[in-house]
């Protein structure tokens, strides 16, 4: 993954390991590239997962079709809804 910042001003400051040092040390080498350059892109790429996981909703078939037909024809409101609906317009003046 890309840095997309090109102006780099920020700085992240870890205590580590000897031994986890050496190891990321080695993984950067390994790869041609300088260990800040590893770090910053090993923890963007894991960054990006982690959103993206905690962003994407996985559904199993048949709930999705039962999604997706809630959206395209849902079901009249309920008294509670109905009595939510009076509710919000009796305090909420929209202008």
């Amino acid at each position: 993954m890309a840095q997309t910042d090109t102006v780099r001003s920020e700085r992240i400051n870890l205590r580590l390991s000897e031994t986890a040092k050496r190891r990321i040390e080695q993984a950067a080498s390994v790869e041609g590239r300088t260990v800040s350059s590893f770090i910053v892109s090993s923890a963007l790429e894991n960054a990006e997962k982690t959103v993206r996981r905690h962003e994407t909703i996985a559904l199993a078939r048949e709930d999705a079709v039962r999604f997706f037909e809630a959206l395209t024809d849902p079901p009249p409101p309920n008294d509670r809804l109905q009595a939510a609906l009076e509710e919000h317009t009796r305090r909420v003046v929209s202008r």
